[in-house]
């Protein structure tokens, strides 16, 4: 194996998770800066240092995604497969954010990464438990977010019925510079950690190593270059996620980033890798259906939730025409 050919998947594996931090900086602080409670420079600044704190923290979600999908050890073709997977979430990643779409990164790398390896080792190869265990975390998590964003705002709602609405919005106004912190952390010890765990795949795949154990030099590689693309900020998707699935408040914007936070945090500590897009979407979704439920713009939500559902099928198939395009001028 040429050293080069390694360089060029940590290039873009990398790169990936640059894009990533952009496409998802708008998760941690969009409802911080449709408040006001964050300035818009001040809250990505705050992000970027966040996440990479996160990213530096934790290496277990890697680990999951390093072997969950397919054992590296066994690919013949496994760098290949490694840089059609990037090359193809990459590209989706980058569409999405074009159009303002909060998609998931996380949905885009699993798909990627099973459409290359079915494409480069046939669907055998897949490790049918590992996925599985990721795609319920995946599917599963949205709807944990959205149901404990519903209750702490249920609970927040009937708290402050009776209490001045200026003095409420003024209180959770500070209490979302605090939510805002914990989201970006969360946010870094779960999606900084998929570009680690790809690099760690890439690694084995090639002989370099022989177990996932991710060495501290990825680990702050990717947790630089997630930092950075965070420091450039998504407004597109700001936009979509702070002020077009429903007018949100201070206390809105503070149940919503606790309830998501808690949930990315949680799936951290157990290395199971959630989509951060989908989990803060649908506790934002569960917060407006508790504050008044036709104040949520369903036909908006209903266009993200599209984007989720065809995400993987997409990128499954678009990893594997990368594949075939590489072997075939290889």
């Amino acid at each position: 194996m040429e050293l080069y050919v390694l360089w060029i998947v940590v290039f873009l594996a990398l790169s990936f998770d640059f894009i990533n931090g952009f496409h998802d900086t708008a998760n941690a602080i969009a409802t911080s800066v449709s408040t006001r409670a964050l300035k818009p420079r001040v809250a990505i600044l705050m992000a970027a240092v966040m996440n990479f704190l996160g990213a530096i923290t934790f290496t277990g979600v890697a680990k999951t995604i390093g072997s969950g999908v397919a054992n590296p050890a066994e690919l013949e073709h496994g760098v290949t497969i490694v840089i059609a997977a990037l090359v193809s979430a990459i590209i989706w990643n980058l569409v999405t954010w074009w159009f303002g779409i909060p998609s998931s990164s996380s949905h885009a790398l699993v798909g990627s990464l099973a459409g290359a390896v079915i494409a480069g080792a046939g669907l055998s190869a897949i490790n049918g438990e590992g996925f599985v265990d990721i795609m319920k975390a995946l599917l599963i998590s949205p709807l944990l977010a959205f149901t404990l964003g519903f209750i702490i705002m249920w609970i927040l709602k009937r708290a402050f019925a009776k209490s001045s609405p200026h003095q409420v919005n003024k209180g959770f106004r500070t209490g979302q510079i605090i939510t805002a912190m914990f989201q970006s952390y969360s946010h870094g010890t779960n999606d900084a950690q998929k570009a680690m765990g790809i690099i760690v795949f890439a690694l084995v795949t090639a002989g370099e190593q022989s177990t996932m154990h991710v060495p501290l030099w990825v680990q702050i590689s990717a947790a630089t270059a997630m930092a950075l693309g965070t420091s450039i900020g998504g407004w597109k998707i700001i936009k979509t996620m702070g002020t077009k699935i429903f007018k949100i408040e201070p206390i809105n914007g503070f149940a919503a980033d606790l309830g998501s936070a808690a949930i990315i945090l949680s799936a951290t500590m157990i290395h199971l890798p959630v989509s951060t897009t989908h989990v803060i979407t649908s506790s934002i979704l569960g917060v407006g259906s508790a504050k008044r439920f036709s104040a949520v713009k369903w036909g908006v939500a209903g266009r993200i939730a599209i984007a989720w559902v065809i995400t993987i099928p997409i990128t499954v198939v678009l990893a594997m025409g990368v594949f075939w395009l590489i072997h075939l001028f290889a």
